[in-house]
């Protein structure tokens, strides 16, 4: 959400953005939102009005009845009187005024960096840099769910039995590899001097309309039912929240955090044979990071979350890409977003695995999270980044270690966490 002085000075500066992301439908939006907020401040100032004549015809009121004129006290009180009911009629129409105004600015998009790439969707998102050499083995690499099928790892039979379809059971040494991956990209984190958290798995409708847009909403969330509580599809929405209405001290910036959590996702939409198995579900573990932090220091910020997903993946010898996201694929609160990208050696082609994203102050002004500065208080800037999703990385893993015999090697970082094993047979 952008600061309406902002929209109020700029609102061409504001429409150009619109029309960068393509969305020109939402143009009339920034006309409505001037027109609301002269009548908010319209109304404003006839209150305070109201209200400064209250106040001094209640100390004539005073004089009056000091002097024995109670009659025209009484023609006072009767003013006081109209008075508060215009007063009360100019509340409520405030109210309204400014419920109108904020829907229509939550659903303004945020201001997108001058490096954002113009482009309608997906498709024209940009390479930024590739990282290890994509190989394809001589041998054929069969579908996730097979290779996972033939250490008898994974069983959606019995899952769709249980829950649907979009669910999934892992067992036995794919699913201790699932464990491992989780653990070891938290330890990376911490050895990179982020903060450990396990933080809620439900969050409420106040912390859901500070963290995303209505579409996402819509397209993820899962309500429950009776209650004001929401599963969370990712865990930046819960650790964001931790601060809302929060005031930091400058000095205790930047918070930087990792975490663990299972997501929750509706998955709305049908998808093509390549998001079947794992890589499109409902349920699924994920370990997160995020960066709460001055304005001037998110662009530094970005740059690392994202790098550390790459080094991440590197580390365990699965080649990657960066990829910048367009004007119009950035959902509305994001000022930048990168794409990490695996590298899928039986599509040969690269496959999302991690977003990184800059939203700079929306999040923090929709939470009301600040910063107490040394020249007064200011609104934080927020960032968040995958560090692994084990399903979908999974995919990834898998057919990058799959060998010739059938057996999964284990990269040497991970071999730890699997209680010292160098492949899967």
């Amino acid at each position: 959400m952008i600061d309406i002085k902002f929209l109020r000075e700029n609102p061409e500066v504001v429409k150009e953005n619109i029309r960068k992301k393509f969305q020109d439908q939402k143009l009339g939006l920034v006309d409505e939102v001037i027109a609301l907020d002269a009548e908010v401040r319209a109304a404003q100032q006839e209150a305070d009005d109201i209200r400064a004549k209250r106040n001094k015809i209640s100390k004539e009121i005073g004089a009056l009845m000091g002097q024995g004129k109670k009659e025209e006290a009484e023609a006072k009180k009767a003013e006081v009187a109209a008075n508060a009911k215009r007063l009360a009629q100019l509340e409520e129409k405030e109210n309204d005024l400014r419920e109108k105004i904020k829907k229509d600015m939550m659903t303004i998009p945020n201001i997108i960096d001058p490096s954002v790439p113009i482009g309608k969707d997906d498709t024209e998102n940009v390479e930024i840099q590739k990282y290890g050499e994509p190989l394809v083995p001589d041998f054929e690499i069969p579908y996730h769910t097979e290779i996972m099928e033939r250490f008898h790892g994974i069983d959606m039979d019995a899952a769709g039995r249980v829950a649907g379809n979009g669910f999934y059971y892992l067992m036995g040494d794919i699913a201790r590899l699932h464990s491992a991956v989780i653990a070891y990209a938290r330890d990376f984190m911490i050895n990179r001097g982020f903060t450990y958290c396990v933080p809620p798995f439900m969050i409420r409708s106040a912390v859901v309309d500070g963290v995303m847009s209505f579409a996402e909403m819509d397209a993820m969330m899962y309500k429950i039912e009776g209650e004001d509580l929401y599963l969370i599809g990712t865990s930046e929405h819960s650790m964001i929240g931790k601060f809302i209405d929060q005031i930091i001290p400058e000095e205790e910036l930047p918070h930087t955090l990792t975490s663990y959590s299972p997501c929750f996702r509706k998955e709305k939409g049908a998808h093509g044979i390549e998001e079947r198995g794992v890589y499109r579900i409902h349920q699924f573990e994920k370990q997160e990071m995020i960066v709460v932090c001055r304005p001037e220091e998110s662009p530094m910020w970005f740059d690392k979350l994202w790098q550390n997903t790459v080094d991440l993946f590197r580390s365990m010898d699965i080649p990657v890409r960066t990829i910048e996201c367009c004007s119009g694929d950035l959902a509305d609160l994001k000022v930048k977003s990168y794409d990490v990208e695996a590298w899928s050696p039986r599509q040969q082609k690269y496959f999302e695995v991690g977003s990184c994203s800059n939203l700079g102050d929306a999040q923090a002004r929709r939470l009301r999270i600040r910063v107490n500065g040394k020249d007064g208080k200011y609104f934080a800037h927020t960032l968040n980044n995958t560090v692994v999703a084990p399903p979908r990385m999974l995919i990834a893993f898998l057919e990058n270690n799959l060998q010739a015999d059938g057996s999964v090697r284990i990269p040497e970082v991970l071999r730890p966490y699997m209680g010292g094993m160098t492949e899967i047979r």
